[in-house]
């Protein structure tokens, strides 16, 4: 008689970002992929039909699952024993339809290979197995010299040990042709890397806001990737996919209204970390802002959060905006009154 295997938990699963394991709840289902920050209690999903590589591969200090999405994208997770290889082979058989093969890796420890990428992830390779895998996005700049490409990587602020950078040399042998081989290398990862930079068209400029958190009146650009706030002596670039949550909160007056943006990783000043960007907005009188898109635009990249034409006071106008880019539910509330 065979398991029927429909819904699988790990509770106690790690999940590799910023080069470092966090702590998730992580669900595999018959949909897809849910894995819980049990931190934050950010819920992140992949699903199924996205899924085109599984692998079983070693970790340190254990076993993980690697996922490789239609897409480019890489996800690792950890925590698995040896005994769970087979619980998750039958699953991603009988669930998902889907095969997962064990991806062996060189344990050589030499620094001369091959650079390859594919999708978003940059992968050395030494004598046709990977030495290690690097995903694009966790690269914050990238520089390039007469033989060589430096990738300098994103920080998480709770891990004990940082990768700064990393610098990959271009023999000579392979510098001759028409294509330069190192701007080409430099051009692969500046296009999947994650740097911020304010390229086109701001969706929606916001002129003078009073920010309670970091302090001050900055200018609010919301850009498809990232929200800048731009003051006279600060300036911070906020990544969509970094906001936890929205809430708007009515002072006790009725008058002025709080738009709180949940932050994690935090935006940073020096030392000084802000987990929350507080906005504060005084007064309801109806505004009017007309979005640079067009409607299907809007139908096809914001599933209907936002319209091409929007009415309203100042702070319900930009929580539809932060809620349409970000894909994250406002939070009011509701009939409590505060004392």
């Amino acid at each position: 008689m065979s398991e029927n295997l429909s819904v699988i938990e790990f509770p106690d699963a790690t999940f590799e970002t910023r080069g470092m394991m966090l702590p998730v709840k992580l669900k595999l289902s018959e949909e897809g992929i849910t894995y819980r920050n049990s931190k934050t209690g950010k819920v992140e999903t992949i699903k199924s039909e996205n899924l085109e590589v599984l692998n079983w591969q070693r970790l340190a200090g254990g076993w993980g699952v690697r996922m490789f999405t239609e897409n480019g994208d890489l996800y690792r997770f950890g925590g698995f024993k040896e005994s769970d290889h087979s619980k998750l082979e039958k699953f991603f058989k009988q669930t998902m339809k889907k095969t997962m093969t064990e991806k062996e890796f060189s344990v050589r420890g030499w620094n001369y290979g091959a650079a390859k990428f594919e999708g978003s992830v940059l992968s050395f390779d030494v004598e046709g197995k990977p030495a290690f895998e690097i995903p694009v996005n966790n690269v914050a700049a990238c520089t390039s010299g007469k033989n060589e490409v430096t990738l300098e990587y994103h920080q998480h602020e709770e891990a004990a040990v940082h990768m700064l950078e990393m610098r990959f040399h271009i023999p000579a042998s392979e510098l001759e042709g028409e294509e330069d081989p190192v701007e080409s290398f430099k051009n692969r990862v500046m296009s999947k890397a994650s740097i911020i930079t304010a390229t086109g068209d701001a969706i929606a400029i916001f002129s003078e806001i009073q920010c309670l958190t970091p302090r001050g009146r900055y200018d609010i650009k919301v850009y498809p990737t990232f929200i800048q706030l731009h003051g006279k002596t600060f300036d911070f670039k906020i990544p969509n996919d970094t906001i936890l949550r929205l809430f708007l909160l009515p002072h006790q007056d009725q008058r002025q209204h709080f738009f709180v943006v949940s932050l994690d990783p935090p935006i940073k000043q020096g030392q000084t970390r802000y987990p929350y960007v507080i906005l504060l907005f005084s007064g309801d009188e109806p505004e009017t802002l007309e979005l640079p898109l067009e409607e299907e635009e809007i139908k096809a990249k914001y599933g209907g959060r936002m319209e091409k034409e929007m009415t309203g006071p100042q702070y319900e106008i930009i929580g539809r905006i932060f809620k349409g880019v970000c894909d994250r539910k406002i939070i009011t509330p509701g009939n409590f009154i505060g004392l």
